[in-house]
């Protein structure tokens, strides 16, 4: 194998065969059909947000004069503006042919998603009462007028252009908007045991008649549009505004920021296309995607069960924590060992668990949180609160700036701090995306410290879906390293150092380097040598390089890596000792491990960080060592049992052509097989 012109896989196109991981599960045939459907949905979630940061920073790079090729991997921006909407255009082509055969499926088990031109007589009535009481009251409705200058469009909303070819002469053309409010699948009601389902966007062509009353027309035709907006936050300098107010305004600025990608209806005809352009005033240089009948189909996400959970994937019971009883005092348990917590195989009420039994616990003082996203209904913000009102001093480090869920946290803060909660705004500069929270609890005179730390968010629905690791600990040394952290963002002026976690911006890659470095020493000292590291994303080029010299030196290095992936493994003296797979599934990879041989005395690691630029030098992050044996050896377990996924594994290589690792071993399915694991240790 030759050496690559280029030594790293540039970022935005590794994010797109991330995306094509996505979109291979919704044409996965074992995958059960309404599965399929809603991981369509995520693909096209996942493109929405891409067009809004990541091709909106691209595109920012190509306006600003600059050809970007060092930033963006060795390509220049407007080559890759151009390379991301080929590869984006053949993806929702793809993607299109997916949902039509997922459709011949659920025909096949009686599901049938009907279009405005098969509704039968028996629907007729059902569909027009709907509509008359559901649909119309929330119907935002624009007419287009040369005279008039079109209403700016909002970010990701689904519009339906209508075209009226007037009787008198001339075309008349208008927006419906489709309300975020309305389900957008309407279930019919069943009949000789079929189920119909109707597309709101179809419904509302089937009642364009009664939209558009006022009009008389000749021919009426509705075609989509959709518009995605920059989502990079702007703040003014406004001194007399807070920094919550700063935000609310930017978020609400989001909605009207500069048009990045344009996808329209490929049937609609040359002239409305013309027309609507011009009134955007889009031009060919940006992302224009010819798309199919139906946009936003990030709503597949929410498709509704039917009722059918042979449809569905097997709901499975999340397992207790053998050792930990939910029954009992969690601070008891944990000040006699560790444990970990890996939802969503382990259920998340641990967490709420502990957070309740400080709030209620006369012995605990204070409570020290980080927050960066809650779940809609939060009972982790209601302990917090509860323990407030109970005279206990809480101090939460929310982060408002985390990406679309900034106007979700602002609403947290202003209940919490309005509770008596002691809010903290992050750090200047710098993002809070640290998962730790410390407890201080009187015992014989003397404060004690109990706490976690973890891979991901404190959210009680994120945590049926995501894996992530939790360290439940009362061990005194880690505490108070953790503990510093919070002293960090009250006095950020300072760098405080640690004995056992290692932080971002400060510390990660030194500590990452030197570990490293240590196996490298160890496998030119004839010394085993290896590292397995777990992770969303790597992208950091120093970080990349170093993982280089450790393959060229001799060190084994096995990595699984769900989403971007810009190291390239498997090259002739280069990384040729370097193996990477990524694993999309039921449940999103999200938990970040990383083990270092040490001479077969491993020293493992869970962090919140991965290796991408902005977790090492552009966020607070934490880094906890594992010291109990017995977790220790469960963490490689659980990497071994990813590492020999056969199923739903894919293989990371320089052609990034996402094939399934496929050997003559037993079928090992990472996902289903860390349940089973954990079941029978029970």
């Amino acid at each position: 194998m030759t050496k690559p012109e280029n030594i790293y896989i540039n970022r935005e196109l590794s994010w797109l065969q991330f995306n094509a991981r996505v979109l291979q599960e919704a044409a996965d045939e074992t995958v059960p059909l309404i599965e399929r459907l809603r991981f369509l949905g995520i693909f096209s979630n996942n493109l929405d947000e891409f067009f809004k940061v990541r091709y909106a920073t691209v595109k920012r790079i190509y306006h600003a004069g600059k050809g970007g090729k060092s930033a963006l991997g060795g390509i220049k921006a407007s080559e890759l503006m151009e390379k991301i909407t080929e590869v984006v255009i053949q993806q929702q082509s793809e993607s299109l042919e997916i949902l039509k055969n997922i459709e011949l499926k659920l025909e096949d088990e009686k599901v049938f998603i009907i279009d405005e031109n098969e509704i039968s007589k028996d629907q007729h009535d059902f569909i027009k009462n709907y509509f008359f009481s559901q649909v119309s009251p929330a119907l935002v409705t624009i007419i287009l007028s040369d005279d008039i200058e079109l209403p700016t469009l909002k970010d990701s909303a689904a519009y339906l252009v209508v075209k009226m070819n007037l009787k008198e002469e001339g075309i008349q053309y208008a927006l419906i908007e489709i309300a975020k409010s309305l389900d957008r699948f309407i279930v019919l009601p069943q009949k000789d045991e079929k189920t119909h389902i109707i597309i709101l966007d179809d419904l509302l062509r089937y009642c364009l008649d009664d939209i558009f009353t006022i009009f008389d027309y000749s021919s009426i035709s509705a075609h989509m549009i959709k518009i995605t907006r920059d989502g990079e936050l702007d703040f003014d300098s406004d001194l007399s505004k807070s920094f919550i107010d700063k935000i609310s305004e930017s978020v609400k600025h989001r909605q009207i920021g500069e048009p990045v990608r344009f996808v329209y209806d490929k049937t609609i005809d040359d002239e409305t296309l013309v027309y609507l352009m011009s009134k955007m005033d889009i031009d060919s240089k940006d992302s224009v995607i010819p798309g199919g009948r139906y946009h936003n189909r990030r709503d597949y996400m929410s498709f509704p069960s039917l009722g059918r959970t042979d449809l569905l994937y097997d709901k499975i019971e999340p397992l207790p924590i053998k050792g930990l009883s939910l029954e009992g005092s969690i601070f008891d348990a944990i000040a006699q060992k560790d444990y970990l917590l890996y939802t969503p195989y382990h259920t998340f009420s641990y967490v709420v668990k502990f957070l309740r039994e400080a709030a209620l616990d006369p012995k605990v003082k204070t409570i020290k949180i980080t927050i960066y996203r809650l779940a809609e209904i939060s009972h982790v913000a209601s302990a917090l609160i509860n323990a407030a009102k109970n005279g206990k001093r809480v101090d939460v480090s929310i982060e408002i700036q985390a990406r679309f869920d900034e106007q979700a946290n602002i609403n947290y803060a202003e209940q919490m701090q309005s509770e008596g909660v002691n809010l903290q705004f992050g750090v200047p500069g710098l993002k809070v995306h640290s998962k730790i929270c410390v407890i201080e609890r009187e015992e014989d005179l003397k404060i004690k410290r109990y706490g976690f730390i973890s891979t991901g968010n404190f959210n009680e629905s994120t945590a049926k879906i995501y894996t992530d690791f939790t360290l439940f600990t009362s061990s005194q040394k880690i505490l108070k390293d953790v503990n510093k952290v919070f002293s960090f963002f009250e006095t950020n002026y300072r760098i405080f150092r640690y004995k056992h976690i290692f932080t971002s911006p400060h510390y990660t890659k030194s500590k990452l380097f030197s570990l490293i470095d240590r196996e490298i020493a160890n496998v030119k000292a004839g010394k085993p040598a290896y590292m397995k590291l777990k992770m969303n994303s790597i992208s950091n080029y120093e970080t990349i390089d170093k993982l280089y010299a450790a393959s060229q030196a001799g060190v084994r290095i096995q990595m699984v890596v769900r989403g971007i992936c810009c190291l390239i493994p498997g090259v002739k003296g280069m990384s040729d000792n370097i193996e990477i797979i990524s694993i999309v599934d039921k449940f999103l990879e999200h938990t970040r491990l990383f083990i270092f041989c040490n001479d077969n005395d491993p020293d493992i690691y869970i962090s919140s960080a991965d290796l991408m630029t902005r977790n090492i030098e552009n966020r607070v992050e934490v880094s906890c060592p594992i010291y109990d044996v017995d977790i220790k050896n469960e963490l490689i377990d659980i990497f071994e049992i990813c590492w020999s996924d056969n199923v739903k594994a894919r293989i990371i290589n320089e052609h990034q052509d996402n094939n399934y690792k496929r050997n003559d071993a037993k079928k090992i399915r990472a996902q289903f097989e860390t349940y089973s694991y954990f079941l029978n240790k029970l």
